[in-house]
């Protein structure tokens, strides 16, 4: 250990409790301070307080002798509405027991009713109707400057001004569009409300019948097809009958493999008794000599007849083979199938549209019907004075803050 560490040890003054006089430090160890001013404004706690009055208190009291003494009080009337679509089953579901009936909403809908909404095309409707540049500008531009319309604009103006006064909400996970519509007057609210609804109503209508219009045509057109398809292979089936004179080849084989067969029946009968009789008559026996000129009669005939086999001649004698003619049938026969077929098929999904479009499956349904409101509701002269408190303090705070940051790095 270093031997200097008790020398400095007993070198240490403590200082004596001040509860003990007889311990008091020497006189020479107290040092003389002078004693603290008493506090005083300042000039510049005179400009935070003016400040603060300034950008605080002056703009809420604005605002209050605004609200309270010019604003003008606006009614307000809601509606709420969204786009139903029912999907019906098809007739040969019904026949079959499948039948089903839902009511579904459509976002894609929804999204258009929301732009329509707020569309330069339902404002210059409207206006149109209601004069909506006389309705917003009863709140008397002249005191009321700030929430009344200034007539009287042009119509990209009004556009600019409706979301002020027409607000609207799109629920998308319910699919269901709120509308809330401003006014000076309890009436004018109500009656914007009831135009916005029913052009909206209206919009849904038109998109439904261009759908219908849609399918009705693609239907009408299948059908047109299948029509033709049909006409052109019943007249082709008909030009064959009538060049071949054959109604059905299967029938006129039948009939010439039963010929053939009833000829080769008698040759064979023939040959047996002209076998028989030659044992019992003479070479020169007549019935003999008749019995030949039949068998080579019988023989010329189904050779004639295996050649002919099939054939079909017209007036002009011509002919064709029957593997021909029956290849050529059956291919005519298949496009008649498959054009009777194509044809039933279009006139079921034609009646199947017809039906369709005389019901109305997208329509706008009213959850909430236009209100009539009773008391204004707007401004908020309350959540308006206290927003305008609050922003002015809090931006006089701010300044006051970069104020003393900057002082103190003098």
């Amino acid at each position: 250990m270093n031997s200097r560490q008790p020398e400095a040890a007993l070198n240490i003054r403590t200082a004596p409790e001040p509860t003990d006089p007889a311990a008091a430090p020497p006189a020479e160890m107290v040092e003389d301070h002078p004693p603290a001013a008493a506090a005083t404004m300042r000039p510049r706690h005179f400009g935070l307080l003016a400040s603060l009055i300034f950008m605080a208190v002056v703009p809420a009291l604005l605002t209050g002798i605004y609200l309270w003494g010019w604003a003008a009080d606006r009614y307000v009337s809601r509606v709420a509405f969204s786009v139903r679509q029912v999907d019906a089953a098809s007739a040969s579901d019904l026949l079959g027991g499948l039948a089903r009936l839902a009511g579904t909403s459509s976002s894609s809908d929804t999204d258009i009713l929301y732009q329509f909404i707020q569309s330069q095309e339902l404002v210059g409707i409207i206006d149109g109707e209601l004069d909506l540049r006389r309705m917003w500008s009863n709140g008397d531009p002249a005191l009321d400057p700030w929430f009344s319309y200034h007539p009287p604009g042009t119509i990209e103006d009004l556009t600019s001004y409706w979301p002020r006064m027409v607000k609207v909400y799109n629920d998308s996970g319910t699919g269901i569009v709120n509308v809330e519509v401003q006014a000076f007057t309890p009436d004018d609210a109500h009656a914007i409300a009831t135009r916005v609804y029913e052009e909206s109503a209206r919009l849904v209508n038109e998109l439904s019948a261009v759908a219908r219009e849609d399918t009705l045509r693609y239907s009408r057109e299948d059908r047109d097809e299948a029509v033709a398809r049909l006409k052109e292979a019943r007249e082709a089936m008909t030009g064959f009958r009538n060049r071949t004179q054959i109604v059905d080849p299967a029938a006129s084989v039948q009939n010439q493999m039963g010929l053939l067969l009833s000829l080769q029946t008698q040759l064979a009968e023939t040959l047996i008794a002209r076998a028989t009789l030659k044992d019992t008559a003479p070479a020169d026996d007549p019935r003999i000599l008749q019995a030949d000129r039949r068998i080579e009669v019988i023989r010329q005939q189904i050779e004639e007849e295996r050649k002919n086999l099939g054939l079909g001649s017209n007036a002009a004698g011509d002919s064709g083979a029957f593997a021909d003619l029956v290849g050529e049938y059956e291919r005519l026969a298949v496009d008649l199938q498959f054009a009777e077929q194509s044809y039933t098929a279009a006139m079921a999904a034609y009646d199947a549209a017809v039906a369709e479009s005389r019901r109305q499956t997208r329509y706008l349904a009213a959850h909430v019907a236009p209100t009539r409101p009773e008391a204004s509701e707007q401004p908020r002269r309350l959540m308006l004075l206290a927003l305008v408190w609050f922003f002015s303090f809090l931006a006089w705070g701010v300044v006051v803050l970069v104020y003393y940051s900057l002082r103190d790095r003098r």
